[in-house]
């Protein structure tokens, strides 16, 4: 039993971007666990960056970045960091706030609590946008929520899209060889990254990992994990690295009272 929600022996799949994951991996660690790098997306460069380069060049009454991706990729093609054109900025996240802020430039606007497309549209801030300019900046394929509340409030919503997600292409097998003894709970901190482990995974890993305790970020993703027969699936609290791994420690005690979960050193039970 993990006394305390602590992850005393656990091993703990992580399931992000490989660029990402170590904050997340030293916190695992120093509650007691084991983190298990298993990336299921990587982030690469648009392919032709021209588009969004010319957009993020105008003025804007308000640009909102929907991730420390966004942030990163749209500096790198060679945007002044202080966003002199730019009235207003947002950020979903506050690992985004803390992105725009080391390069020059502090956001306006962060959602106080839940860092999602809901939680900034219900800032009183972005109550009356009639004909104001706004450009979201994200990768490609990102949630339409966004734009299209705004449109709906008589905004003009543009899209830089800076950075596109890949699924690496992985041989899983000798992952799965230790699963039965080294996996003890997983995380996703998306739709896409779930989906992608599922696939990754495929039909010869598909049983061990549905029994694996789940850690997301958003209730979306809970309802997404439980669709695909996730059987134990907790919602952080926020979309932090402490909250994810606080997420976890309750998780693990919560499987150490009832079914059990794999501890490393010990057999399967």
């Amino acid at each position: 039993m993990n006394a305390g929600g602590t992850l005393a022996g656990l091993g703990v799949l992580v399931t992000r971007p490989q660029a990402q994951a170590a904050g997340l991996c030293r916190l695992i660690e120093s509650a007691g666990g084991r983190a298990l790098p298993f990336p299921t997306m990587e982030i690469q460069p648009v392919a032709d960056p021209a588009p969004a380069r010319a957009l993020l060049a105008q003025d804007w009454d308000l640009m909102v970045f929907t991730s420390r991706n966004a942030v990163d990729l749209a500096l790198a093609l060679g945007c002044d960091a202080t966003w002199p054109r730019v009235a207003r900025l947002a950020a979903i996240g506050r690992a985004t706030a803390a992105a725009l802020s080391a390069a020059g430039r502090a956001p306006d606007l962060v959602p106080p609590e839940r860092f999602d497309s809901e939680a900034l549209t219900a800032m009183p801030e972005l109550a009356a946008m009639a004909g104001r300019r706004v450009l979201i900046v994200r990768g490609e394929g990102g949630r339409a929520l966004l734009g299209e509340v705004l449109s709906e409030r008589g905004a003009l919503v543009e899209f830089a899209e800076v950075y596109r997600r890949v699924r690496p292409t992985v041989d899983p097998g000798p992952l799965l060889e230790q699963w039965p003894t080294q996996v003890g709970l997983a995380i996703a901190t998306s739709d896409e990254v779930l989906l992608n482990l599922v696939e990754m995974l495929g039909a010869a890993g598909r049983d061990l990992l549905l029994a694996t305790p789940l850690v997301v970020i958003s209730e979306r993703t809970a309802t997404t994990a439980q669709g695909l027969g996730f059987r134990r699936v907790r919602v952080a609290e926020r979309a932090e690295d402490q909250a994810i791994v606080t997420a976890l420690g309750a998780l693990a005690g919560e499987a150490g009272r009832g079914e059990p979960v794999k501890v490393f050193g010990a057999s399967p039970t």
